[in-house]
């Protein structure tokens, strides 16, 4: 499936991704409303990883622009109270907006899209939280479709639609689940499979070096590493990459140059895009992979 995604994210300062073809948003930074124009009125669902304010800033005016009866639907980690605070100061600040749906949700909560197509939330370790509090995420975008059950393949087709109607639908076929792209948020990297058959991912690495996002306070906010994170693509059965939200500490050849010599280095065979510090990239995948 050809996804057009259209996507900022420099670490500190903004991050959004949007999928055109589902109308969807992954995180609502600054600028969202100003790049998309337009655009930005198709999105119908925004999901929101955490409240870092480079994830929200830019809601406020996307809404502002686009509230209508039901949409946009903004979903957003249950235990964040930074969310209740915005719809409340937005439905005060611009009355038209109160039509919009602000969705609280749990981890491994589905939220169906349409019939076929669904967003899945998972737990990511950005923030020092215990485990039943639910404040930052990332997200599945799956596909689900039905396929026989092996007992009933080679069989005619006019026996299948005879037990179809004697036994319905879910007694001849299962479900099959295909992750059509994962969305990290911000977090370290994970090594538990949970990207494992993703067609995309799309991935933070906000530091390029190890010693570099050397964490020296319990409390302060975790990130990955470009290194992490192409060591555990190479062990993963990933499709495509697409990096973003580096730090702007880095230039953009400084990162390309990187990345290669890390692709390089692991053995890496399958495409890989960027976002680069700084500069909006329309349609990421029509572009030329860096490597």
């Amino acid at each position: 499936m050809k996804l057009t995604i259209t996507a900022y994210s420099t670490a500190l300062f903004s991050t959004w991704y949007f999928i055109e073809e589902f109308g969807l948003l992954f995180d609502g930074g600054d600028g969202l409303s100003a790049h998309l124009l337009q655009k930005s009125r198709k999105i119908k669902h925004a999901f929101i990883s955490h409240a870092d304010r480079d994830h929200l800033s830019g809601l406020i005016q996307f809404n502002q622009l686009n509230a209508r009866d039901g949409f946009p639907k903004i979903y957003y980690p249950k235990d964040s109270g930074s969310f209740p605070y915005m719809a409340d100061f937005a439905a005060k600040f611009d009355p038209h907006v109160q039509g919009t749906v602000w969705q609280p949700i749990e981890y491994d909560q589905i939220i169906p899209l349409n019939k076929n197509v669904r967003v899945r939330s998972f737990r990511n370790e950005h923030m020092p939280f215990p485990p039943e509090v639910v404040k930052t995420m990332g997200f599945h975008l799956e596909r689900v479709k039905r396929k026989l059950k092996p007992a009933f393949l080679g069989m005619a087709g006019k026996e299948i639609a005879q037990l179809r109607k004697e036994k319905g639908e879910a007694a001849i076929t299962e479900e099959v689940v295909e992750n059509i792209l994962s969305y990290s948020g911000d977090s370290p990297v994970a090594t538990d499979g949970r990207f494992d058959n993703t067609n995309i991912l799309i991935h933070e690495a906000t530091f390029l070096r190890i010693d570099e996002s050397v964490i020296d306070h319990e409390r302060a906010n975790k990130h990955s590493t470009l290194e992490g994170v192409l060591q555990m693509v190479k062990e993963t059965n990933v499709q495509q990459l697409i990096l973003g939200h580096f730090s702007s500490r880095y230039s953009t050849e400084e990162i390309d140059s990187e990345i290669n010599r890390l692709v390089a280095y692991f053995g890496i065979k399958i495409p890989v895009f960027r976002i680069p510090p700084g500069e909006c990239v329309r349609d990421i995948l029509k572009h030329q992979p860096i490597n």
